[in-house]
Formats: C-alpha cells, structure tokens, sequence
C-alpha cells in the first residue's frame, strides 16, 4: 500500500479544505481529501485525473491526549513566578503517578508571598527564583497553612548558606534547574515519604551545624523563664507529635490559644519551628544525667 501526504488543497474560492492523501496499488490510484469539518468541498480536484472521496473530521482529534492521573497519584503543587518554568516543571511530571496543579505568582514580594492562598498538595516544588526573604515567606506561609507539607525548592545553584537556611525554614529536597529535568521524578516520592532530597555533603554540613548549635540553644534554655504550666502542657502534647487542633482539643482550649503558647515556646527555646523546638528537647533529655 502506498502512502503519500501532498499539501493542503483549496476550494474553488481559494479557501484551505484540507489535505490530500493519495493512497492505493500501483497502477491503481484513488485520491481522499479529508478536509476539516464545516469547510465544504464545492468543486473537486481534476488534477490527479482520479475520483474524490470527501469526509469530514474534527481536527481536534488528532491532539495528544494527556494520560488521567492514576486513583492514587501523588498530589504536587507547582509553583513558580515564570509561567515558562511552569511548564517545563509540568512536561518533566507528565506522568499518570503525579496528579499537578501550578500555582503562578503574580508578585514575589515577601508581604503578598506571606498571605497567598496555596493550594492543598503532599509535596511543594517550589522554584526559589526570587530574593531570599520573599522565599522564606513563601516556605513559611506553605507550612502554616499545611504543616503536613513536604517542599523540594528548585533553583540556579545553592551555596552552603543558601541551602542551610532553606532546610532550616522547612525545606526537603535541594534541586537545581538542570538536576530537575532528571532528578524530580525521583525525588518526589522519596521526599513524600518523609526523606530528603540533598546532597549527602550539604545534608552533613547541616546537620553538623545543628549539632555545634545544640548547645548556644541549650544555656537559653536553662537560663530562660521557667514555663508556665499551660505552656508545659502545651510542650508535651508537641513531643507527642498532636497537631495545634488535637492539642486544643486534649486541653480544652482553641487552636488559636495553641498557637500562641507555641509561639512563645519557641521564643523560649530560641528555635524558629516546632521541629527544631522537638529536636532540642529529645536532645536535651539524652544528655540529662
């Protein structure tokens, strides 16, 4: 059988009807134009000398379909100030395991950054393309408002600071732009799962200055205010792993109550988040005598 595509042909007025598609043996020959649907074919082609057949498609049936999330597909928010970003973020996750939504920034101002309404996702990829407190108030504002979330921040390159300060503000996973188009398909479950995406030298670098930190955090401890009972209470229930609403419900108060007593927890310990607030009080029970 043989198959030639030839260019579009027109109507008697000029106007495109379509393609010519000339099938058939050898030594015998027919012709289909397929023209585009509501363009009628008022005159046909004698030039081929064979017999036209016209039908009708919808043009929009020859478009690649995108495959449907599988049912238990992992929930990613995409978010990032370049609508190119975007997309280039959404081609790498095009895959049935990843159920996206894209979050464009209008601004990348820290004060509009700190109070945008985010969508609900397991894991964040953020692109960190923006000035440094206006990504802390990013990553802040993702965890306030889903303290369950896990976020890989996607940028040029990391420095040590840069990467010490985001994984102290909250973040799971460190990627550059190039390491993404690879790298964030692999990432993504892991880093759902509770682990990390980071490299093991940056990984141990931060970790050995939390460590060499541990014990400037521990003397404000020991020398700060004793805690009031409520925030005692407060304190254990956070060592239990209860959310601020579980734990206004064990004492009886509101979530926003919660959320004042933590606050000044944290201010007591000198630490920025509950993790660290958690960590410091494990390791403070192990070197009690």
């Amino acid at each position: 059988m043989l198959k030639v595509r030839v260019p579009r042909t027109e109507d008697a007025g000029g106007q495109s009807i379509g393609r010519i598609v000339h099938t058939g043996l050898p030594g015998r020959h027919s012709v289909t134009v397929v023209r585009l649907r509501n363009s009628p074919l008022t005159k046909p082609c004698s030039v081929f000398g064979v017999s036209i057949i016209s039908k009708s498609v919808n043009p929009t049936m020859s478009k690649p379909v995108k495959k449907a999330a599988k049912k238990n597909a992992l929930p990613v928010c995409l978010i990032s100030p370049h609508p190119l970003v975007l997309s280039e973020f959404e081609r790498v996750l095009a895959n049935p395991d990843f159920k996206t939504v894209s979050r464009h920034l209008e601004s990348t101002l820290g004060p509009d950054l700190r109070h945008l309404p985010i969508p609900k996702a397991t894991v964040y990829v953020v692109d960190a393309h923006v000035a440094r407190p206006a990504a802390g108030a990013l990553l802040s504002n993702i965890l306030e408002q889903h303290s369950e979330a896990r976020i890989i921040v996607v940028a040029d390159k990391f420095d040590a600071a840069e990467s010490y300060s985001l994984l102290q503000m909250g973040a799971k996973g460190l990627l550059s732009y190039s390491e993404a188009q690879k790298q964030l398909p692999r990432a993504l479950p892991l880093v759902a799962n509770g682990g990390f995406w980071v490299p093991r030298s940056v990984l141990s670098g931060f970790v050995d200055s939390v460590l060499a930190g541990s014990h400037t955090r521990r003397l404000k401890v020991d020398t700060a205010a004793d805690l009031s009972r409520r925030e005692q209470e407060v304190l254990n229930s956070l060592l239990e792993n209860l959310a601020n609403k579980e734990i206004g419900s064990k004492l009886n108060i509101s979530e926003r109550t919660v959320k004042f007593h933590v606050s000044n927890l944290l201010s007591k310990f000198g630490v920025r988040r509950r993790a660290d607030l958690i960590l410091l009080c494990y390791q403070k029970r192990s070197t009690t005598p």
